[in-house]
C-alpha cells in the first residue's frame, strides 16, 4: 500500500508541475503585445523555448497563438491598416508548436496572401507557410488548393497554380475537381470563369467568416464586371445602329438591346453615363470590381 501511496503521490506532484507550468506559459503568452507604435513590435518567443517551458503543453500554446493571430489580424483589418507584419511570425510559431494545427495553415495562408488592407499582401509567405504545411502534412489535399489559389490570385503565377493544382489531385482522398481545376489553369490562365470558380472553392472550403465575406465579395465583382462589360457593349451596338449614344436605358430597351433596366446585384440601376460607359451607383458597396467606377478603366 506504501508503495501505492508513493507512486500515486509523484504521479500528482508531476500533475500539479505540469499544470503550473501550463498556466505559466498560457500568463506568459498572454503578457504579449501589439504594439500601437509605427513599426509595430510584436513581442515574440522563438517556439523552441516555447516547447520547453510548456512541459508538454505546446499543443495548447499552438492554439493559443493561433487565437492570437486570428485576433490581430481581425483588429488590423477592422483598423484599414496596411501593415501586418507580426502575423507571419504568430502563424510560424503556432505552427512550429504543432505542426498539425490544419487551420493555421488553411486560413492563415489566405490572411496572409491577400493584398491589404484587407490582408497581409505577403503571398510569398503564404506560399512558404502552406508548403511548411504539406511536408507536415503531405495527406491534406486542400493545402494544395490554397497553395493553387495563392499562386494564382495572388502571385499571377499560372503555372505554378497549375503544377498545386496537379500535385493536389494527386493526394488519396481529393475531390475530382482538383484534376478539373488543373486541366483549366492550363488551358484558360487568366479568365474570369476560372477566377469565379477557384473563389467559389473556396468559399466553400473555409468556415472562416472574414474570408467567406471576401470571396463572396470577389465573386459579386467578378458577376459586376462581367455585366458592366456585356452593357457597354450594347452601348456600342446601338451607337453603331442609331447613330449616337442612348440618353436612357430606356432607348436600348426602346431598340430591343435589353429586356428592361439593368441592375446591379444590390437591386440599384446600372448608371449610364454620357460617353457611354456604365458604372454601379454605389462603388463602396463592391470594393473589388476593375469595371463600373468612376476610377476603374473603361
Amino acid at each position: 500500500m506504501k508503495g501505492v501511496s508513493r507512486t500515486r503521490g509523484i504521479i500528482a506532484v508531476v500533475l500539479v508541475v505540469a499544470l503550473t507550468g501550463a498556466i505559466a506559459a498560457t500568463y506568459r503568452l498572454g503578457s504579449i503585445q501589439v504594439q500601437t507604435s509605427a513599426d509595430d513590435e510584436l513581442y515574440l518567443q522563438s517556439s523552441k523555448s516555447l516547447k520547453r517551458f510548456s512541459l508538454g503543453f505546446s499543443g495548447l500554446l499552438a492554439d493559443i497563438y493561433w487565437t492570437r493571430a486570428v485576433q490581430y489580424f481581425g483588429a488590423k483589418r477592422i483598423a484599414h491598416s496596411m501593415h501586418y507584419e507580426s502575423l507571419y511570425p504568430l502563424l510560424d510559431i503556432a505552427t512550429d508548436l504543432d505542426p498539425n494545427l490544419l487551420v493555421a495553415y488553411q486560413d492563415g495562408a489566405i490572411f496572409l496572401s491577400a493584398a491589404p488592407p484587407g490582408g497581409a499582401g505577403e503571398p510569398d509567405r503564404a506560399v512558404d507557410l502552406l508548403e511548411k504545411g504539406v511536408r507536415e502534412n503531405p495527406d491534406y489535399w486542400r493545402f494544395y488548393f490554397t497553395l493553387g489559389f495563392v499562386h494564382y490570385m495572388d502571385r499571377k503565377d499560372f503555372a505554378a497554380a497549375h503544377n498545386a493544382f496537379v500535385r493536389g489531385s494527386e493526394v488519396p482522398g481529393a475531390l475530382p475537381w482538383m484534376r478539373t481545376m488543373a486541366a483549366t489553369m492550363a488551358e484558360r490562365a487568366g479568365e474570369r470563369t476560372t477566377a469565379a470558380a477557384i473563389w467559389s472553392r473556396l468559399f466553400e472550403s473555409t468556415q472562416d467568416p472574414d474570408i467567406r465575406e471576401t470571396a463572396s465579395q470577389h465573386l459579386t465583382a467578378l458577376r459586376v464586371d462581367a455585366e458592366v462589360e456585356a452593357l457597354e457593349d450594347r452601348v456600342r451596338l446601338f451607337r453603331e445602329k442609331a447613330g449616337q449614344l442612348p440618353g436612357t436605358w430606356v432607348d436600348l430597351v426602346r431598340f430591343g438591346f435589353l429586356r428592361g433596366i439593368p441592375l446591379d446585384p444590390t437591386g440599384k440601376p446600372y448608371r449610364l453615363q454620357t460617353d457611354g460607359g456604365v458604372q454601379v451607383e454605389d462603388p463602396q458597396r463592391f470594393p473589388f470590381i476593375t469595371h463600373g467606377s468612376s476610377s476603374s478603366s473603361k
